[in-house]
């Protein structure tokens, strides 16, 4: 299997229970969830921007991926995140890197691209329109942090995302939080947004619930059907790139098997699993560790 993820990288400046940590960032998560789930055989290329000064921090893990679609910048962001146990993360920019050079003549070489809006500013609206266009296979959508707008201070706040279905028209996975479902559609309530993006040409949308687990949403015979999984219950160490975790295992298991089921309950495991590491060396029993609760 032969998949690419697209996104930024960035440098995370997190405080989180009286600590302040800089650990690598942004669509690290993704690729080293990737690289610690995939086969011997599978090939993860990356397509994203790195910094030359700070690129230690992401070295154990871009050293071992295909480097074909890296891009060098002068500078990649660093991301504030104000972390709290129980409500939104509050975050603040400092630099914005441009919108990545995406490799669209050869994109169906690829059984499935993961699209991880990091930033909000990794690809634009025309962009993943040509994504569609030359590509046949699976688009899974992180919606991240294309759910927050920028004002002067650099500091990221939800607000409504322009012209969503039309970014909605060219995905077929779709994954948001809570916060981040009420800012694709200006409607009413939940079910009648997840009813607009299901009607809008997304195929199966995820909806994750942090601690509390994930509700999967799909059309079947014009009727919507859903599943929810669970949360494992670990002790919290980290609450930093859980949900990039759970989208890569989701999107990883999904293009293998078509799944849903199975796909929803390892990546709800998997997101878990992240939530308890204290140490980003721990990653490297992703695997044993996911299967080992999956029964």
């Amino acid at each position: 299997m032969k998949l690419l993820a697209v996104g930024h990288s960035v440098e995370d400046h997190i405080h989180f229970k009286s600590e302040n940590i800089i650990q690598p960032g942004g669509i690290f998560y993704s690729a080293l969830s990737l690289l610690n789930f995939k086969e011997d055989n599978d090939e993860i290329f990356l397509n994203t921007c790195v910094q030359q000064e700070n690129y230690s921090l992401f070295s154990s893990v871009y050293e071992k991926l295909d480097k074909k679609y890296f891009h060098y910048v002068d500078k990649i962001p660093k991301v504030f995140l104000d972390v709290h146990n129980f409500k939104e993360r509050g975050e603040t920019y400092e630099n914005i890197t441009a919108q990545l050079e995406v490799p669209f003549d050869n994109l169906n070489s690829f059984d499935g691209i993961l699209i991880n809006m990091i930033t909000g500013f990794d690809i634009s609206l025309g962009q993943i329109k040509k994504i569609r266009k030359n590509f046949d296979g699976m688009i899974y959508f992180d919606v991240h942090t294309l759910a927050r707008g920028l004002d002067e201070n650099f500091r990221r706040d939800f607000r409504l995302i322009p012209d969503f279905e039309d970014w909605a028209s060219s995905i077929d996975i779709l994954q948001a939080n809570e916060s981040e479902l009420k800012t694709l559609f200006d409607l009413p309530d939940d079910l009648s947004i997840i009813n607009k993006v299901l009607r809008s040409g997304v195929k199966i949308f995820i909806l994750t619930k942090g601690e509390r687990g994930a509700r999967i949403f799909s059309l079947r015979n014009e009727e919507i059907f859903s599943m929810f999984v669970p949360s494992i219950k670990v002790e919290t160490n980290n609450k930093v790139g859980c949900g990039d975790v759970f989208g890569s295992i989701f999107f990883y298991t999904y293009i293998e098997t078509k799944d849903i089921a199975r796909s929803l309950k390892l990546a709800v495991i998997a997101a878990g699993c992240a939530a308890s590491y204290n140490d980003l060396n721990k990653f490297e029993n992703l695997k044993k560790d996911v299967f080992s609760r999956y029964n």
